[in-house]
């Protein structure tokens, strides 16, 4: 069931506009007045322009053109008669030279928007990005951690298949995740020893922290919040013995836990030397099941085994 939602919410404009020009292709069928229903086809051609591209919106406007001339060549008396043959022949003509138009015109706003988009996004990844690193700038043993599990947790969410927008706010809550820890003690984030128990309870409360920090931003971080709040809850704390339900805790927020885990592990503190990656990816696997969701783990070890491949 939860492959089936990821899949409707992955391809949901491609399924509407392909139930949309079947159910113009039903309606040239039924409708006895032709020319009324063309108009119809219009709106997957438009749908898609603008929600999937150019290419896209050209594709489903020949593939409209196709679907009646395919329905004329079968039922040439429904469309056609002596007396306007050639009247028809040029308002199907003009209807499908507009439609190729339409589908051009709209998928070029489209992607002109998307690319504005994209370079938005860019510069608010880069500042993000900027802003983690001069958040860790005071402690040399955690410099770029946040830059390193945005990536991680990126590449994970990538290879879990997740949709687009989905992958960025991971991407975004990795790099944001320790934010809350400005508002926690200098003292305690640069202890050269272990820390105590209270010390401790008193750097947990940096999700908390950081989550109402985000939130205060308001709309732009809203799907960041949930995720941040809960990236140091175990995997066994969602769990439910009857129904074993795992929404609790979103997602985003156990593949951020995986990334944060593994690039702990991996650095060299002032009390304990950092291990190798093979070491942590075993201790990760090891805990799959009690403190990592098993299908985050999964996909982590792909991202991992591969990363150690290339190096």
């Amino acid at each position: 069931m939860e492959l089936f939602k990821q899949f409707i919410m992955q391809y949901f404009e491609k399924i509407l506009v392909g139930v949309i020009l079947g159910a113009a292709f039903v309606g040239t069928y039924y409708i006895e007045e032709k020319f009324v229903i063309l108009n119809f086809y219009y709106l997957p051609v438009l749908f898609a322009g603008y929600f999937l591209g150019r290419r896209m919106g050209l594709l489903s406007a020949i593939l409209s053109i196709l679907a009646v001339l395919i329905f004329a060549l079968l039922f040439p008396e429904r469309f056609f008669n002596d007396r306007i043959f050639w009247h028809r022949i040029a308002k199907l003509s003009s209807w499908g030279g507009f439609l190729i138009l339409a589908s051009i015109a709209v998928g070029t706003l489209y992607e002109q928007n998307e690319r504005r988009l994209q370079e938005l996004k860019k510069a608010y990844i880069g500042i993000l990005e900027i802003l983690s690193k001069y958040l860790e700038s005071t402690d040399r043993y955690t410099k770029g951690h946040s830059v390193r599990v945005g990536e991680v947790a990126r590449e994970i969410a990538i290879a879990m298949e997740l949709p687009r927008s989905e992958v960025e706010n991971i991407h975004v809550s990795g790099l944001l995740h320790d934010i809350g820890k400005i508002e926690v003690s200098g003292e305690v984030l640069r202890k050269a020893a272990e820390l105590s128990m209270e010390e401790r309870e008193l750097l947990n409360t940096h999700t908390t922290k950081g989550a109402t920090i985000l939130a205060s931003v308001g709309a732009v971080l809203k799907e960041v919040v949930p995720i941040v709040m809960a990236h140091h809850k175990y995997f066994v704390d969602t769990l439910d013995v009857i129904d074993r339900n795992v929404e609790k805790v979103p997602l985003g927020a156990r593949i951020v836990a995986v990334a944060d885990a593994f690039d702990a592990m991996t650095t060299d503190r002032s009390y304990r030397k950092g291990m190798q990656p093979w070491q942590a990816l075993e201790g990760i696997v090891a805990n799959a099941g009690k403190q990592f969701d098993p299908a985050v783990v999964e996909a982590f070890k792909r991202v991992i085994t591969e990363r150690m491949e290339k190096e």
